[in-house]
C-alpha cells in the first residue's frame, strides 16, 4: 500500500470520523462538520503518554491555550492514532480541559492526509508529529516536524503564526 500524498497548505481537509469520549459516552465527529465555519488549531502526536508528547507537546498547548484562543481560535484539537478512552485519560492526566482530545483509532483521517508513518513493531501505524491552522475546513498553515524532532509543531510556533 502506498502512502497518500501529504496534504498541503490551502487544501481542503479530507472527510473522516474522529472519536471523543464525553461524559463517559462515545461521540463521533464528522470532520466536515467539526471544522466548518471555525478557526482551529489541530496538532497531532505519535502517541498518547509517550515521552515528548507528554513532557512537551501537549503541555505546551495546555499552557498557551488562552493565548491561542485570544487570537481568534475557536477550538484547539489534539489528535492521535489511539482510542478515545486513551485520549480522554491522557487529557485528564495533563489537565487539558481547554483542548479537544480526539482519537483517529484506525488512522483513516491521518492516512488520507498523508501524515501517517508505520512504526513497525513499536506501535504500527501512527501519526507523524505536526500542527496546522485550519480555517473553515481549509489548511491555512501546516507545520510538519521531521522524524524524531519537535520544533515546528510547538504551541509557541503556532502562536507566532496566528
Amino acid at each position: 500500500m502506498t502512502q497518500a500524498k501529504m496534504i498541503e497548505q490551502n487544501a481542503t481537509l479530507p472527510q473522516g470520523q474522529l472519536q471523543q469520549l464525553v461524559d463517559g459516552g462515545m461521540v463521533s465527529h464528522d470532520t466536515a462538520e467539526l471544522f466548518s465555519g471555525k478557526k482551529t488549531v489541530l496538532f497531532a502526536v505519535p502517541g498518547a503518554f509517550t515521552p515528548t508528547c507528554s513532557a512537551a507537546h501537549l503541555p505546551g498547548f495546555v499552557a498557551l491555550a488562552d493565548q491561542i484562543q485570544a487570537k481568534g481560535v475557536d477550538q484547539i484539537i489534539c489528535l492521535s492514532v489511539n482510542d478515545a478512552f486513551v485520549m480522554d485519560a491522557w487529557g485528564k492526566a495533563q489537565n487539558a480541559e481547554h483542548i479537544m482530545m480526539l482519537a483517529d483509532g484506525d488512522a483513516g483521517f491521518t492516512k488520507q492526509m498523508g501524515l501517517d508513518v508505520d512504526s513497525g513493531a513499536f506501535g504500527g501505524v501512527r501519526s507523524i508529529r505536526y500542527a496546522m491552522i485550519i480555517e473553515d475546513n481549509t489548511v491555512s498553515q501546516l507545520f510538519v516536524d521531521q522524524p524524531k524532532t519537535f520544533e515546528l509543531s510547538t504551541a509557541e510556533n503556532i502562536l507566532k503564526h496566528l
